[in-house]
């Protein structure tokens, strides 16, 4: 064979080796885009079998991860797989051991810490999204002496954030500020992260304030309603945007009154508020709001532990005789 005809039969091989290369990452790119686009999270967010959701779930976060891990740079996988693990991680490890008997302090215990690795796992997800899309954000936001915070610097991410980054700024938020309150003194390095992450979200707020309906709104809520004043605590603004996730929501949302509630008329120790809040959230029709049903289905169940177990929230709430303690064992070691 000639020297020719070689070397036309190795640029072939390699002409076909560039293709199955690159059909291969078009097929990914499809199916990741496929699989984390608008209205792929209505398969779960618009069921009404919460069982049914949180049992499927395990298995679609590793199906998403092994997408993820042969499409690192996917900006749609990392969001869609960090958000899941957040989502998992609240609404089906630790919602349901918060809401155990209070004698069940072991179990409840080792969910809570099952809860904390999860938004930690989610969250580191999320964290190597943002530095693979702005390289050197994360030292610049979380530097590991959180003495050396350039503000300057920041500024300069901040303003080159885009409206398609604040889904990243939201579910990185919500996973850190989860794990963080799960276990505050085992992640002292998290709360020191608390100033940067209001900052980001502030910056996601100006970018899209109308963020999923208002979600940003019901995160504003939580935090500012939750966090004393020398952290970035402000009952005001709690208050101000409470009002913006109703309107936003349209009133087909249960969380903003859970929110309320649990961040605003517990440390106020105001009970009527508390009853009034969660039996609004309580009233919403979940068949109403499709995409919504297994969001308030959850909320709902929440607000509903919320009242039964009032007795744990509010120092005076009446006389003994009005509440049911339940059985005696319940509450021994």
């Amino acid at each position: 064979m000639k020297h020719s005809q070689i070397a036309a039969l190795l640029m072939l091989s390699l002409a076909f080796m560039a293709l199955s290369v690159s059909c291969k990452s078009m097929a990914l790119n499809i199916v990741g885009d496929a699989l984390s686009g608008s209205g792929a999270g209505d398969v779960f967010t618009g069921d009404d079998d919460p069982e049914l959701v949180g049992d499927a779930l395990p298995f679609a976060i590793k199906m998403y991860e092994a997408l993820l891990a042969a499409n690192p740079k996917h900006q749609g996988l990392i969001v869609m797989t960090g958000s899941l693990y957040v989502m998992y991680a609240n609404a089906f490890v630790q919602g349901p051991v918060e809401q155990l008997p209070m004698s069940q302090n072991i179990e409840r215990a080792a969910g809570k810490a099952r809860a904390e690795k999860l938004y930690i796992r989610g969250a580191n997800i999320l964290y190597d999204g943002f530095e693979k899309r702005y390289p050197g954000i994360i030292e610049t936001f979380f530097p590991q002496n959180a003495g050396n915070i350039d503000e300057a610097k920041q500024k300069q991410y901040l303003a080159r954030l885009k409206k398609a980054d604040v889904a990243l700024i939201y579910w990185t938020a919500a996973a850190t500020l989860s794990a963080y309150s799960l276990a505050p003194l085992n992640n002292v390095d998290l709360g020191l992260r608390i100033p940067s992450l209001i900052a980001l979200v502030q910056r996601a707020y100006a970018l899209d304030p109308d963020f999923n309906g208002g979600s940003l709104d019901d995160f504003f809520v939580l935090v500012y309603g939750s966090l004393p004043d020398y952290m970035g605590g402000d009952k005001a603004k709690a208050e101000t945007h409470y009002q913006l996730a109703l309107k936003k929501s349209g009133g087909a949302s249960a969380g903003p009154y859970v929110s309320y509630a649990q961040s605003i008329a517990v440390p106020a120790q105001d009970y009527e508020m508390f009853k009034q809040y969660l039996e609004a959230a309580l009233a919403i029709d979940v068949n109403e709001y499709p995409s919504k049903r297994l969001e308030n289905i959850l909320a709902q169940r929440k607000a509903r532990y919320l009242l039964d177990n009032a007795i744990y929230y509010f120092a005076d709430i009446g006389s003994g005789d009005e509440w049911d303690w339940g059985d005696e064992e319940d509450f021994e070691d």
